[in-house]
Formats: C-alpha cells, structure tokens, sequence
C-alpha cells in the first residue's frame, strides 16, 4: 500500500491544504512538488521558464506505477506567481487529461479533470511548504475507455464536487515525512449511466452527499507501505475522519432477467480511521438511514428498511506489552424498522408487536496482548492460540428490543488467567453481572403458537429462566443477578457451581 498518488489530480495535489505565514519562492514551491513526486516513487517533468514574478512550467507530465498500472497526468501550465508577501499563488490549466494504462490485460481509460477557478496558495518555507486552496468546483470525469470515447462506447461516469476548500502541508525528510491536511466541500454529485450490449446490462445510478468534510494526519516513515507491520513499527501513523451530511440515492440496473432497484439515503454520519504500532481505531455513526430494494430475486414487491441511528467504535491494542490494555467494543443499532409485508412472511396474523428493533452493545476493558497483531509472522506462528488475555470486562450497556420483549443489563468482571481449569478452559471470572427481562415469556409462548420455536426448544428455554432469573411483578418481569465468586458461579444469590 502507497500513499495517495499525485498523478490522481490536481486536486490531488492541493485538495488538502492550509497556510502558514512565511517566505516561500516560486522556485522553491515548485521544487517541493518535485520532491514531493520523487518521495512517492513518481516522475515529474515539465518546462520552466521566468516570466516577471511568475515561473511558469508548460507540459507538466506526472508519471508513476504500480502492479503493473502506469498512471500519467499531463497539465499544460502551471503558473507559480510571487505575491510579495511570502507566499506564491499557483493557477493552472483549467481541465487536464489522466491515463490509466494496465500492461496486464492491455486496457486503458482516461479521465478529465476540470477545475475552472482553482487557485492555490504556498506558503511556509522550502523545507515546509503549506498549499491552501479553494475552488468552486471541481468535476473528474471518465473520457476514454480503450481509447473510444467513453460516452459513445456506453459509459457517461462524472463525480462533481462544489465549493472546495481545505490544506495540505507534509514536512520532514524522505525517509520521515508528516502529513497534517483538512478539506471540505459543499456537496459531492456522482453519475453513472452504463450500458453493456453484451450482457443486455444497463445500469443508471446518482448519488449526492451533502456537507463533507475531513482531516488526515501521520508520519510515514519511508517503509515499503506494501510491509504494513514493519512501517508501523518504524513509526508510521495515520489518522483520517471524515464527516457528512444529508446523503442521497438512486440505482436502476435493467438485466434480461428484469429490473433491480435500489434507493435510499441518510441524514449524515461519520467516519474515523486511527492506526499506529499501538493501536487501532475504527468509529462510524450513521443517522435516519433509509433503503429501499427490488428486482427479480426478491420475493416482495419492495423490500424497505430503516433505522435511527447506527454505531460503531472499536479500540484495539496493537502492541505487545506485559501490562493489560485497554480496549473498547461499542456497536449500536437504534430502531430498526422492517415493512409489514415482510413481517407477513412469519407472522401473517399479526400475533406479535412489530415494533422496530434495538441491539446495543456498549463494553470496555483491559487486555494482555501477547503477540505484536500487526506482525503477520508473528500472527502466523500462533497458529489457533489468541493473541492476546482478556484481563477485565466492563458491560457499560446491553440491550435487545424486538417483538415486543427487551433484555437489558450491566456489569463488571475480572479474569484469572492462571486458572483455565475452574471454568473449562475459559479464565476464572470474578464479578457480577445484572439483567432485566421484559416480555420474554410471552414472546416465547406466541413464537411456538406460530410453529417457530418447537415445545422442548420453550420447555429447555424456560427451565434455563427459572434457574437463572427470578420473577419481579409477574412472569413476564424478570430480573437476574449473575455473580462468579471465589471460583464459584451463583445466580440470584443461588450457587450453581
């Protein structure tokens, strides 16, 4: 894995930038892109020549390669202009072309990127040259598919996005560099109207999203990026967020077999992305998702789903350490809601609530990791042995809600991971764990009416309640305290083992 290519687009190369206020020349601006290039394994070239306080480079050509794909952009001028007070301001052709050439299977394509009122400010020093930018927009879209026109060969793909703004500023030595970028963008429109006689496949799709914004930082330590787990070890890091607003769209696929549809959107969301020798972050959250699906495969005329809020956030240590770590596992589902014709399908009668569905998991704790995880040999030599002992467990929220019964509870635990014996195999807990059930019974009892839960699968379930949960109001309110202490395990102050 390489960073991003500057070859992408101009955009690329100034699409995150901010500014720091000190004396940078045209020159020195456009040897940093040189340097730049060299340090992500790319060819520039280009011809410079002075004009007034300007330097300007006329058929600037980006070259680079990977697996076989050679990726080259050509921008007719670049203009690198003194302004007098520290800083260069760079323009450049309003549209260029991007190739994409795979030797493998002797194929190509060509983009077209457009950004009519790009204007770029450097500014910092040689050794720390910061690009800010702004542009009201900037559209890349596909030219060429094996050299034909790729509209006139079926293919009209564009991805548009208005009022662009942000920084970009990487500092250090090649084999140590420092990334610190934010961007952000009104609005982002795709397109893509794809028609393939061969298959009798047509596929017409949009998509918007609304109020896009991000950050990136990290050190790259000048490791093969294809060897991730010796650049993390060398230092490298990375942090990337993004965030989003109102999220729109729309997917027709027509096939011999008939059409397929897929529709949607939400009200926004989030994205991180946190990762170095130590650790891993991943956190996302989406709000007011909606999707709706159909085509020949489904059984329903339409299929339609829905939920409040989703989220997810994982902390994982990375790191072997002789001392417990933290860790957090967080997922939240937050009402779920189906169509009735598919609640149809089990339940034509309407026996049970058809309320939309909750499932929150809201734990943290402490962890030994034994092994470095992000050391593939490592990993390997262990063959099926964990990575790592679980040291601590904190259940902070546990929630299910569907069809009208709810099961919620906390708790806290420790583990001996000395004793492996006590509990078969698993570490010796020691801690106390409390739950709520709501409608339990009652569910049970309509989903064996229904012909969903066979009579010994609710004899067994319902022996296992009595024995772990007690009645508060009625059958149907039950509480249950699970404790493990001094090796033993006691349910409702009862021990059972």
């Amino acid at each position: 894995m390489k960073h991003w290519s500057l070859a992408g687009s101009t955009a690329a190369i100034a699409l995150f930038a901010g500014a720091a206020q000190a004396d940078v020349t045209p020159a020195e601006v456009w040897q940093n892109w040189q340097d730049l290039s060299a340090s992500y394994d790319q060819t520039i070239t280009g011809t410079a020549t002075e004009s007034g306080d300007a330097l300007v480079v006329s058929d600037l050509t980006m070259t680079s390669e990977e697996d076989g794909i050679t990726v080259v952009s050509t921008i007719p001028e670049v203009r690198f202009t003194a302004k007098g007070d520290g800083t260069v301001e760079i323009t450049m052709t309003d549209s260029y072309a991007v190739t994409f050439d795979n030797a493998a299977d002797s194929t190509s394509a060509e983009i077209t990127v457009s950004q009519p009122g790009m204007v770029v400010t450097a500014s910092g020093t040689a050794d720390a040259t910061d690009y800010a930018f702004a542009a009201p927009s900037v559209e890349i879209r596909l030219a060429k598919v094996d050299g034909q026109d790729a509209a006139a060969a079926g293919a009209d793909v564009a991805a548009t996005m208005a009022n662009i703004a942000g920084h970009y500023l990487v500092t250090g030595t090649d084999t140590a560099k420092t990334l610190d970028s934010e961007f952000s963008a009104d609005s982002l429109n795709l397109k893509a109207v794809v028609k393939d006689p061969e298959t009798q496949t047509d596929l017409n799709m949009t998509a918007s999203v609304a109020g896009l914004s991000g950050k990136a930082a990290g050190n790259f330590m000048g490791v093969d990026m294809e060897d991730f787990g010796e650049a993390l070890k060398a230092g490298t890091t990375m942090d990337f967020s993004v965030s989003y607003g109102a999220v729109a769209y729309d997917m027709n696929v027509t096939e011999p077999t008939g059409p397929t549809m897929i529709r949607g959107g939400s009200q926004g969301g989030s994205l991180q992305l946190a990762m170095d020798a130590a650790r891993l972050l991943l956190a996302t959250s989406g709000k007011g998702v909606e999707i709706a699906i159909s085509g020949p495969e489904i059984p329903l005329p339409q299929v339609s789903l829905s939920y409040a809020e989703s989220a997810m956030n994982f902390l994982v240590p990375l790191a072997k350490s002789d001392t417990p770590q933290d860790f957090t596992a967080v997922f939240k589902l937050i009402d779920l809601a189906v169509p009735e014709d598919l609640w149809a399908m089990v339940d034509p009668t309407g026996q049970i609530p058809h309320d939309p569905a909750t499932l929150i998991i809201d734990t943290k704790g402490q962890m030994t990791v034994t092994t470095d995880i992000a050391d593939d040999d490592a990993m390997a030599a262990l063959g099926d042995a964990p990575p790592a002992a679980l040291n601590a467990l904190e259940i902070t929220e546990i929630r299910a809600k569907v069809a009208g019964a709810e099961i919620s509870g906390n708790g806290a635990l420790t583990f001996d991971n000395t004793d492996l014996a006590t509990f078969g195999g698993f570490p010796a807990p020691t801690g106390k764990l409390d739950f709520k059930l709501l409608g339990v019974n009652s569910l049970m009892d309509k989903l064996m009416a229904m012909g969903l839960m066979p009579e010994d699968a609710l004899m067994g379930a319902r022996m296992g309640l009595a024995m772990l949960a007690r009645p508060v109001t009625g059958p149907d309110d039950l509480t249950s305290s699970l404790e493990f202490r001094d090796k033993h395990f006691y349910a409702n102050g009862q021990q059972l083992q």
